[in-house]
């Protein structure tokens, strides 16, 4: 008796291949921006030509007085001047990052108007002149429309399945390759939303030891004008903390959701392009 052998069921190869990237920035540009924050502070603002009084070598934090200059009395602040400057140097560079990040994925032009002309070329059974368009768009929405679109070749020769399952096989086209281009989209965002919160605390946080050791100078003096002079001194430093805390967390929240809507965008055009690709297939090729 022969033997009978179950067929194979033959699955459609993905065209779809995965990324290899890296994300060194993400691990590198904060020490990086904090040693640079630090250099700032003890080298540029701590410059001893800025101030009337002060030991010349005086190690990692040297002692100052008398600044000559408004920047410089942002030396007098304290220690957590170069972290807030080193966080902000850090936000600066996620947003160089993220700009040009997603500037690559939005494309050439607008993702509606290279929607409807694959939907034109589509509706015309020119699939070539399809992928031609998304040659030129390029961008995350041309990516993903151009995955969809070689299944969407594939699946017009194709005679063992029905419409239903050439549907499902690129709309899963689709659908992998847009998994792989939202995480590059997304990525490094955290960053952004983190210095957004944390930048105001380390503000807060070093304009309380500002005013501590403002305090403890107060309540050292014998008294008099000299003492109030020193406390209005010490809150003036203390505040450039907050200052900075408060203008770095501003600049990163704006930043934060202007990449946030243009990702949007551009995730409602790799939606729309996904439809457009399904209705159109099932569309004509019923």
């Amino acid at each position: 008796m022969a033997e009978t052998r179950p067929t194979a069921t033959v699955k459609p190869v993905t065209s779809v291949q995965a990324r290899k990237s890296s994300n060194a920035i993400s691990m590198i540009a904060p020490v990086v921006c904090l040693l640079i924050g630090y250099v700032i502070w003890r080298f540029v603002l701590g410059n001893p030509a800025n101030f009337t009084e002060g030991k010349e070598n005086g190690g990692f934090w040297p002692e100052r007085h008398g600044p000559l200059t408004g920047i410089s009395k942002m030396y007098l602040g304290g220690i957590v001047v170069p972290i807030l400057i080193g966080t902000f140097l850090t936000m600066l560079t996620f947003v160089i990052e993220r700009f040009m990040t997603v500037s690559k994925a939005s494309g050439t032009g607008n993702n509606a108007d290279f929607i409807r002309k694959v939907q034109y070329h589509l509706a015309n059974k020119n699939v070539d002149a399809a992928l031609a368009e998304c040659d030129k768009q390029k961008g995350s929405v041309g990516n993903v429309m151009k995955a969809g679109l070689h299944r969407y070749k594939d699946m017009i020769n194709n005679n063992e399945l029905n419409t239903e399952q050439k549907v499902m096989a690129i709309q899963k086209e689709v659908e992998e390759a847009t998994s792989l281009e939202l995480p590059m989209l997304e990525k490094n965002l955290v960053f952004l939303s983190t210095i957004a919160t944390i930048a105001t605390l380390l503000g807060l946080f070093g304009t309380v030891l500002g005013m501590i050791r403002a305090f403890a100078t107060l309540g050292s003096d014998s008294g008099g004008a000299s003492s109030a002079a020193a406390l209005s001194v010490g809150i003036s430093e203390a505040l450039y903390n907050t200052a900075l805390g408060i203008g770095t967390s501003a600049v990163a929240i704006i930043f934060y959701n202007i990449f946030t809507t243009k990702i949007d965008g551009i995730t409602y055009g790799i939606d729309e392009s996904g439809f457009t690709l399904t209705q159109t297939f099932a569309s004509l090729y019923k």
